[in-house]
């Protein structure tokens, strides 16, 4: 099956957890389970965070990051693995797009709060698994339909 664009982010939809990936000091990838993006947009992937966590410190000294979403059927398995680079986004216009009303519980000061900041991640290439098949893709080159 030829991973599409229409395909790959209806499929990301459907995760509730996404897997991301950043870079320590000491150059080793350090992977962390996170909530499922909050916006979508082309191969821009928007997540929310808080300012002063170790991830967000990490993509702010080395911003090459890796997202990947599975689905474990009970006959089939796929995972789309996307390589790229992920920014940290404090804009009041961006915070405000993707605050959803729970937020409350972890940003005490809403969404002004200083310590709520936009993790923005911006694919480059990926790779797809399904049906014991992998590809290899870059986004530039994927197909739409």
């Amino acid at each position: 099956m030829k991973l599409t664009s229409a395909h790959m982010t209806e499929f990301i939809k459907k995760q509730k957890t996404a897997f991301i990936a950043s870079v320590d000091e000491d150059g080793f990838p350090n992977m962390k389970a996170m909530l499922a993006p909050r916006k979508i947009e082309g191969r821009c992937f928007y997540f929310s965070t808080n300012t002063s966590s170790m991830r967000t410190q990490q993509f702010l000294s080395n911003p090459k990051a890796s997202i990947y979403f599975y689905n474990r059927g009970r006959f089939r398995y796929e995972g789309i693995m996307l390589t790229g680079t992920m920014e940290v986004l404090t804009d009041a216009a961006v915070k405000q797009e993707i605050w959803c009303t729970g937020d409350i519980m972890f940003y005490k000061r809403g969404v002004t709060d200083p310590d709520y900041c936009v993790l923005k991640f911006t694919a480059e290439k990926g790779r797809h698994y399904c049906d014991l098949k992998s590809e290899s893709f870059q986004m530039s080159e994927m197909e739409s339909h």
